[in-house]
């Protein structure tokens, strides 16, 4: 080889090398590099996630474009099959995802209890203190929990604003809403338990209410999008529990899908994600971790996605700042902690699932 052709070479190499750590997000650390470089010869990240791929397309595209050499493998479920999968597998010590991002936040960190491994993402001073647990799991988004209706045959002087405002209004017309009042299946579905949890801390009376909204008889689902087909369709009249940021992501398109953001309390979910212990692609989840949280990850989610942002730094409305000068004190952000673990204990699960099915079938 040439002297000409070696320093060439090394020149191209310098040049890429600086094209590279430039391309790091500002305020990272200097070895930060290094772990791109080993995720790079990784090639791949496999996440287990309920957010839908269509959702999640937009990330995934920005995440490859950012890190050309990294591909997504990307498995969408619901949040039941994704928990027993990755039980399942990390029990048979088998191949499993490096990555869990699920909506399903009480079993998602009873998965990071167990399973995650422990990493202090560089992006932790941009968020809120109550959306991390233990350098091990994460809040990735500010969702608001809303009410959904059919525009065409709820007036809108009748549109609830309230949880008791719900219950008033069905209470009031039993007939009218007789098995077309749709929520989550809180059997079947992680996330519907962990919301209707939620609601009883947040609501003294949560179980009068819900009897009150139940009067009709209720409709229930395993996943909002069969829950906001329904109510588009004229199916189903009201649903409950909806994740606002899927309803208002098909209200775009659907002029007959109507969403109302309740004011006595309105909960807030934060996906949640951690990287597994066992992670074949150790480095490329970090980059992956690393991407959701920063203000270019997040900033996909608020405006391509129409996820709410965790951040309060993101152009546009679909932030956690954003959302509070909508709703104000009415947010109640459900926090990254050892409390959503309460009620996943045996016992006492069933006993919920038990007082919830007596007030739902009144």
């Amino acid at each position: 080889m040439s002297n000409k052709l070696r320093i060439s070479l090394i020149t191209a190499a310098v040049l890429m090398s600086s094209s590279a750590m430039s391309a790091l997000p500002q305020g990272y650390p200097a070895d930060y590099q290094k772990i791109v470089d080993a995720a790079t010869k990784e090639g791949k990240v496999v996440i287990y996630s309920t957010t839908d791929t269509k959702a999640a397309g937009p990330l995934i595209q920005g995440f490859e474009a950012a890190y050309p050499g990294i591909k997504v493998e990307y498995n969408d479920m619901n949040s039941t099959e994704l928990y027993n999968r990755y039980i399942s597998e990390q029990a048979a010590s088998g191949n499993s995802g490096d990555v869990v991002w699920s909506s399903s936040m009480d079993t998602a960190l009873k998965l990071a209890v167990d399973y995650a491994q422990e990493y202090k993402s560089p992006e932790q001073s941009q968020l809120p203190k109550w959306a991390m647990w233990k350098d091990k799991a994460y809040g990735t988004t500010y969702e608001p929990v809303v009410f959904i209706y059919n525009k065409r045959l709820i007036p809108a002087g009748e549109v609830p604003d309230s949880h008791s405002a719900l219950a008033k209004l069905i209470a009031s017309q039993t007939d009218k809403f007789s098995k077309k009042v749709t929520t989550y299946d809180i059997e079947k579905s992680g996330l519907g338990f962990m919301l209707s949890v939620q609601d009883s801390k947040a609501d003294p009376n949560y179980f009068k209410t819900l009897a009150d909204v139940a009067k009709g008889g209720l409709a229930v689902q395993s996943s909002t999008g069969t829950m906001m087909e329904r109510v588009s369709s004229g199916e189903n009249l009201i649903g409950f529990n909806i994740l606002g940021s899927y309803a208002e992501a098909r209200a775009k398109t659907d002029p007959s899908l109507g969403i109302s953001y309740p004011k006595d309390y309105t909960l807030v979910l934060s996906r949640v994600s951690f990287i597994s212990q066992q992670a074949q692609n150790g480095n490329a989840a970090k980059l992956w971790l690393d991407y959701v949280l920063s203000e270019k990850g997040q900033s996909i989610l608020a405006n391509q996605a129409d996820i709410p942002s965790i951040r309060n730094d993101i152009e546009g409305k679909n932030d956690i700042d954003g959302m509070t000068k909508m709703l104000g004190s009415a947010l109640k952000p459900i926090p990254v902690d050892e409390s959503l673990l309460e009620y996943l204990q045996p016992k006492k699960r069933l006993d919920y699932i038990k007082q919830w099915r007596e007030a739902a079938q009144k």
